[in-house]
């Protein structure tokens, strides 16, 4: 089934009153949202978000659209269940998560709240050239984010396998450009750590002029993954801001 092959749950939560989706960074995979899924179970329940081309997903062909990603996920997710249902991205993640705000919303159903971490706002558009680089460039990206176990990515097999999902994502970001959106009905909360060295605090805030239901920012200490180790606080961050739906 779809939904088998895109969305994880590591603690099903059939009776938590809200559910959250959670796309992962650039080569990333739903596995890196174990530790929050657990943190937020039983009150909210985690769908995690599997990318084709990684783990158990490896032999299948990563998309390069992040829209096509989005609308993908969404659909594997199936009609909504009645429960609230908010949205969580980090890095790159957050793009795809806001494609998904905006395509819930087209669609007439929305979401509680959309939660962008780690990720400047769409308008704020740098070069994306990370793809282009060689095996040792890109590696040596992936570790001064200080997101990966570079003692995995010394293995020349293990590299084989992961870097072709990471080139994928990054052409991604590179070819994502935003079209003209009115802004979200919902909330949007931006989270970022205070010396992220690729998203900057003033870039993140920038996120405000994307919705018209409210917005506020959440600097926490720390780099790109500042997230990392830190699941209860950011958990309750989560929980925070979802209110009276948890």
């Amino acid at each position: 089934m779809s939904s088998d092959r895109w969305i994880r749950r590591f603690h099903p939560g059939a009776d938590a009153p809200v559910r959250l989706v959670c796309f992962p960074h650039a080569g990333g995979a739903a596995s890196y949202w174990h530790p929050l899924s657990a943190a937020l179970s039983p009150a909210v329940e985690v769908l995690a978000v599997q990318y084709p081309g990684r783990q158990d997903r490896f032999f299948e062909t990563p998309l390069t659209s992040l829209t096509e990603l989005a609308a993908e996920a969404l659909a594997a997710l199936g009609e909504q269940d009645g429960r609230p249902l908010a949205l969580l991205g980090h890095s790159m993640g957050a793009t795809v998560a806001y494609e998904a705000a905006r395509h819930l919303e087209a669609g007439g159903r929305g979401c509680a709240r959309l939660f962008v971490s780690g990720r400047r706002a769409p308008h704020l558009r740098r070069p994306e050239a990370a793809h282009l680089l060689d095996d040792d460039g890109l590696v040596a990206h992936l570790t001064a984010l200080d997101g990966t176990d570079t003692g995995l990515l010394a293995d020349p097999e293990i590299r084989a396998l992961a870097l072709p999902a990471v080139r994928a994502d990054y052409a991604a970001l590179s070819g994502y450009l935003p079209g003209p959106a009115e802004p979200l009905r919902c909330p949007v909360t931006a989270l970022v750590g205070d010396a992220d060295p690729v998203t900057a605090v003033a870039d993140a805030g920038a996120w405000e002029r994307y919705t018209a239901a409210g917005f506020d920012l959440e600097v926490l200490p720390g780099g790109h993954f500042y997230l990392n180790g830190r699941q209860d606080e950011i958990a309750a961050v989560i929980s925070r801001r979802l209110g009276a739906l948890v």
